[in-house]
C-alpha cells in the first residue's frame, strides 16, 4: 500500500481515502477496518478507494465490508495497465452508490515508475477527497454507461511556495505568542467595574455613609476627642484675633497652647488606636475573629458591599482578558497585564498600612504640630519707632496742650503694644505654656514721647487755631488705635498659621481615609482581591504555558532548519518543514505545458478531441480491440493541449525554483515532484491577509479554549490542571497548519459560535463566516483570472487531458453527448472585490467547494458497452 498517494492529514468531512493497490506494507483488510473506523458527520459514508484495474474483483468482499454498516457512497480509483482492453468489476460497484474511474494512463512515465504515477494520483485523490467534488463525480457516474468513466483532467493548483507558508506560519504564530514583556501596571479605567473597585481605593456607593468609627468605641472617642481639640482651638483663635480679644480681655479665658497641646496628644492616641486596630487584624483573609477584634478595637464593618461579590470577579477577568484580546495583544502581553492586576489586588494585609499611617500621623508631624513659636507684633522697630514719633508730633501741634499730648499718644501706643505682649495667644492664661513673643512697646513709648514734644515746641512756635490742635490730636489718636489692632489681628493671625493646629484637621481627614480604604480594601474586600489575585494569576499562567506549547509546536523557523515542531511530534514529510535538502527544481520544457507547470509533459498522456476519436475510429477501422492504431498514436503523442493565458501575478507566473531560488523544498513535497501535463501549478509568497487571517484563527480558537477554563479558574485558581488545554492548542495548531497547507487557510475553520457570546469579540466570529473571509488572491498572491478562463472554455474537450494513451481511444464512447463534466472552484476564490467581474458567465454548473488549492474541469468520458464487464459474486470468489 502506498500511504504516498493519500492525504498526509485526513480532513474532516472529507472523504475517507484507502489504497488497496498491490506493495504496499499494510494489510488490506486492515485498511478497510481503519477506514470505518474514521468519523464522518452527518452520517455520510463516502470512500475514495485507490485499486489496481485487475484487483477489482478480488477485493470485492472488502468493497462489501465498506458498504455493510449502512448507506456508503464508493469512487473507485482503478489504475489500468497501458495494456489493459477491458475492466472487470463487482456488482459493489455499480451505480447510484458507486462508480468507477478507470486510469489508463495517469502520468507516469517509465523511468519515474510507480512514484511518479503516485505523484500524478495525489493531486487527483486531492480533488476527489472533496466532499462537493465527489459527489457530483459520483452524481455523474450514475448517468453513464456501466458507472465506469475514464476521466479528462484540466487543473489548476494555487498554492503558497514552501518558503512562503513556512514564513506565514512563523509570523502567525508569533502574533499568537508575542513577545516577552514587563508586567507593567495597571489602573482602573482599563478594567471593568468590578475590578476597578480593587484596583483603586474609593469606597462602593452603598457604603458612603456608613460609620466606620462610631463614637462609642475607642478609635471613634479618640476621633471624637481630637475634633473637640480642633474645635476648641479654632474657636479661641477666632475669639482673640479681632478687637475684643486685645480691648475687652475676652480670650482670658482662651487656652490656645492648651488646646494645640491638648490636640496634638488625641492625636498620639489616636494613631495608637488605628496601628493597634491595623496589627489586630492585619491578615489577608477577614474572618469572624478578625471582624470581634475590629469591634472591639472601634472599627465597625457593614456586610460585603452589593457591588461587589466573589461571584462576579471571575466573569470580570474573563471580560477583561477577552477584551484585551479583542484589541489585538498577543498571549504573552495579555498575560502581563494579567500578571500586573494579579500583584495589584493581591491583599498584603492592613497591617502594611502602618506606614502610611506613621506618614500620615507620625511622630515628627506630631513634634511639628507642637512646636512653640514665638508671637510678634508691630512691625520692624524702627518703623514703629518712627510711625509712632510722627502721629505724637501731629497730636503735639495743639499749644500750651500739646506738651502734654503729644506724649499722651506715644504713652497711648507704648499701652496697646504692652497689652497685645499680655495677651498674646501662644501664652496660656496660667503662664504654663509661654512661646514668648516682642511687640515693640519701648520704642513706640520713645517714639512718641521724642515726638510729642518735637510737636509741641513745633505748635508753641506756629500757633495754629484750636480747631487745628484738636483736629491734629483727635487723627494720631485714633490712628494709633487702628494700628494697634491691625498689627494685634496680623499678629495673631500669623501666629497661628505658622503654628497651623488646622494641619490636625488635613490630619484626622487622612487618618479617617486611611481607615476606611483599609476597612473596604483590605477587609471587606480581602477575599474578593484575594480571588481575583489568583484567578488573574492563574489565566496569566495558563497563557503563559499556551504561548510556550505554541512556540515549542512551530514557532522559529530558519531556511536550513524548519520550524520547531517541538517534542515528541513524529516527523511528517510533506508538512514537516525541518531536514530540508537543496533540491532546486528545473522548470520543465516541452509541450503541454501551461506557463506554470512545473516538471515534463509525458508522451503518453495526451489531449484528443471528439473529433480525433471518431476520426479514428473510423479511418482506421478500430473495430477489433487487438489492434493497434498504426500512426494515430504518435501523431496524437505530439499533441500539446492549449494552455491558459499567463497569470497577471508576476510571482506565480514562474516555478518556486526560478522565483524563489535560495529556497528547497521537502522530498516528498508536491512542489518538488514533476506534475503531470494535465495540472498546472501557480505559487505565491503570501497574499496582504494570509498572516492576520491565520492569527485570527488562533486566537479564536485560543479564545474558545480559553472559554473553558474559567469554571475551574473559579473552583480553584491555584490547583488548575493546563494539560488539557495545552492538548486542546495543540489541536489547534494541527487544525490551523492543515487548512494553511490544503489551501492558504481559504477555508475557514469550524463556526466558532461561543465568541457569538463575546461581545469584545465578534471581529473574531467573522471569521467562521465564508462571505466575509478573505479571498484567495488576498491569501496566496495568486489571481483567479486563470480559474476563469478555463471554466469558460465550456464543453470543450481540448481543454482537459484524457488520462489514457492513444492506444485507449478506440475503447472510449464515440457519442460527445454522452461525456459528464464536472466543473469545480473553491468557494474562497470567488469572494473578494474583483469577483463578480471575473466569474461573470461562469457560475452556472460550477460546483463550490468549501475547502481546496484545486480548481479545474473532470470530464468523464464513458466507455463502450463490451469493455466493462461485471462479475457476480459466485465468479468473484475469494479475495
Amino acid at each position: 500500500m502506498n500511504h504516498r498517494v493519500l492525504p498526509e492529514r485526513p480532513l474532516p468531512g472529507h472523504a475517507v481515502c484507502l489504497d488497496l493497490r498491490a506493495g504496499g506494507p499494510d494489510d488490506p483488510g486492515a485498511a478497510v477496518r481503519a477506514a470505518l473506523d474514521v468519523p464522518q458527520p452527518g452520517g455520510e459514508r463516502r470512500f475514495l478507494v485507490v485499486d489496481e484495474a485487475d484487483g477489482l474483483v478480488g477485493h470485492q468482499l472488502l468493497y462489501e465490508r465498506l458498504s455493510s454498516y449502512g448507506p456508503a457512497q464508493i469512487v473507485c480509483l482503478a489504475v489500468g495497465a497501458r495494456g489493459d482492453r477491458t475492466l472487470r468489476r463487482t456488482l459493489t460497484l455499480r451505480p447510484p452508490a458507486a462508480g468507477v474511474l478507470w486510469l489508463l494512463d495517469i502520468g507516469g512515465d517509465d523511468e519515474a515508475g510507480d512514484h511518479g504515477t503516485d505523484a500524478a494520483l495525489r493531486p487527483l485523490v486531492e480533488v476527489l477527497a472533496t466532499p462537493e467534488v465527489f459527489d457530483a463525480v459520483l452524481g455523474s457516474l450514475g448517468d453513464v454507461v456501466h458507472g465506469v468513466a475514464v476521466p479528462a483532467v484540466r487543473v489548476l493548483e494555487h498554492d503558497l511556495t514552501d518558503e512562503a507558508r513556512a514564513r506565514a506560519w512563523r509570523q502567525a504564530v508569533e502574533g499568537l505568542t508575542g513577545p516577552e514583556v514587563p508586567a507593567g501596571s495597571v489602573s482602573p479605567e482599563g478594567v471593568p467595574g468590578a475590578l476597578a473597585l480593587l484596583l483603586g481605593e474609593g469606597v462602593p456607593r452603598s457604603l458612603s455613609g456608613h460609620d466606620w468609627l462610631p463614637a462609642s468605641g475607642r478609635a471613634g472617642a479618640r476621633l471624637a476627642a481630637c475634633q473637640e481639640a480642633l474645635d476648641d482651638a479654632v474657636d479661641g483663635h477666632d475669639r482673640v484675633r479681632g478687637a475684643a480679644g486685645l480691648l475687652t480681655g475676652a480670650g482670658r479665658e482662651v487656652d490656645l497652647p492648651g488646646d494645640i497641646e491638648r490636640l496634638t496628644e488625641e492625636l498620639a492616641r489616636l494613631r495608637t488606636a488605628v496601628a493597634d486596630a491595623f496589627g489586630a487584624a492585619g491578615g489577608t483573609r477577614l474572618t469572624a475573629e478578625h471582624r470581634g477584634l475590629l469591634r472591639d478595637r472601634g472599627v465597625e464593618l457593614p456586610e460585603l458591599p452589593r457591588e461587589i461579590t466573589r461571584a462576579g470577579i471571575v466573569p470580570a477577568l474573563r471580560d477583561h482578558t477577552y477584551e484585551l484580546i479583542g484589541r489585538g495583544l498577543p498571549l504573552r502581553s495579555v498575560a502581563a497585564r494579567l500578571s500586573a492586576l494579579s500583584a495589584r489586588t493581591a491583599p498584603a494585609g492592613s497591617a502594611s498600612r502602618l506606614a502610611r499611617l506613621d506618614a500620615i500621623c507620625g511622630p515628627e508631624r506630631l513634634r511639628r504640630l507642637g512646636r512653640r513659636h514665638p508671637f510678634t507684633a508691630g512691625g520692624p522697630r524702627p518703623a514703629a519707632f518712627a510711625l509712632t514719633g510722627l502721629l505724637a508730633l501731629l497730636a503735639g501741634v495743639w499749644p500750651v496742650l500739646g506738651w502734654f499730648l503729644g506724649p499722651a499718644v506715644g504713652a497711648l501706643a507704648a499701652v496697646l503694644a504692652w497689652l497685645m505682649l499680655r495677651r498674646r495667644p501662644n501664652r496660656s492664661p496660667d503662664g504654663r505654656i509661654d512661646g514668648g513673643g516682642a511687640t515693640g512697646a519701648a520704642p513706640r513709648l520713645v517714639g512718641g514721647v521724642l515726638g510729642g514734644l518735637a510737636g509741641a515746641g513745633l505748635g508753641q512756635f506756629l500757633g495754629p487755631p484750636v480747631w487745628v490742635g484738636a483736629v491734629a490730636l483727635a487723627v494720631p489718636a485714633v490712628a494709633v488705635v487702628l494700628l494697634a489692632l491691625r498689627d494685634w489681628t496680623r499678629a495673631v493671625d500669623d501666629w497661628w498659621a505658622r503654628a497651623d493646629p488646622e494641619e490636625a484637621g488635613r490630619i484626622l481627614r487622612e487618618v479617617h481615609a486611611l481607615v476606611v480604604t483599609t476597612a473596604v480594601h483590605d477587609w471587606l474586600f480581602a477575599d474578593v482581591r484575594h480571588h481575583c489575585s489568583a484567578g488573574a494569576g492563574a489565566a496569566a499562567r495558563l497563557l503563559r504555558e499556551l504561548a510556550e506549547t505554541a512556540d515549542a509546536y512551530g514557532g522559529g523557523w530558519a531556511p536550513d532548519r524548519g520550524p520547531d515542531r517541538g517534542p515528541d511530534r513524529p516527523s511528517d514529510p510533506v508538512s514537516d518543514w525541518a531536514s530540508w535538502e537543496d533540491e532546486p527544481l528545473e522548470p520543465p520544457s516541452g509541450p503541454g505545458r501551461g506557463p506554470n507547470a512545473v516538471g515534463g509533459a509525458d508522451a503518453g498522456t495526451t489531449s484528443w478531441s471528439w473529433d480525433d476519436w471518431s476520426d479514428a475510429g473510423e479511418e482506421d477501422g478500430w473495430s477489433d480491440m487487438a489492434e493497434e492504431p498504426p500512426v494515430r498514436a504518435q501523431a496524437a503523442s505530439s499533441y500539446a493541449p492549449p494552455s491558459p493565458p499567463p497569470s497577471s501575478y508576476g510571482s506565480s507566473a514562474h516555478p518556486p525554483s526560478s522565483s524563489h531560488g535560495s529556497s528547497s523544498y521537502p522530498p516528498s513535497s508536491p512542489q518538488s515532484e514533476p506534475a503531470p501535463a494535465w495540472l498546472e501549478r501557480r505559487y505565491g509568497d503570501g497574499g496582504s491577509a494570509l498572516v492576520d487571517t491565520l492569527v485570527g484563527d488562533l486566537v479564536a480558537g485560543a479564545v474558545l479554549l480559553l472559554d473553558g477554563c474559567w469554571a475551574g479558574i473559579e473552583r480553584d485558581p491555584g490547583g488548575t490542571d493546563h494539560t488539557v488545554q495545552t492538548r486542546r492548542l495543540t489541536e489547534l495548531l494541527d487544525e490551523t497548519r492543515i487548512r494553511l497547507e490544503r489551501d492558504a487557510a481559504a477555508s475557514p475553520p469550524p463556526p466558532y459560535e461561543g465568541l457569538r457570546d463575546l461581545g469584545a469579540l465578534t471581529s473574531l466570529a467573522a471569521l467562521t463566516d465564508r462571505s466575509e473571509r478573505p479571498d484567495a488572491a488576498r491569501l496566496t498572491g495568486v489571481a483567479a483570472d486563470a480559474v476563469a478562463r478555463l471554466l469558460l472554455s465550456e464543453d470543450d474537450p481540448g481543454s482537459t487531458v484524457a488520462l489514457c494513451g492513444p492506444a485507449h481511444l478506440r475503447l472510449l464512447s464515440h457519442d460527445p453527448l454522452a461525456a459528464r463534466q464536472v466543473r469545480f472552484v473553491p468557494e474562497a476564490m470567488r469572494r473578494g472585490t474583483a469577483g463578480d467581474d471575473i466569474w461573470r458567465g461562469t457560475a452556472e454548473g460550477v460546483v463550490w467547494t468549501g475547502a481546496g488549492r484545486h480548481a479545474g474541469i473532470l470530464r468523464l468520458v464513458p466507455l463502450r458497452a463490451d469493455v466493462v464487464h461485471t462479475v457476480r459474486a459466485e465468479e468473484a470468489g475469494e479475495p
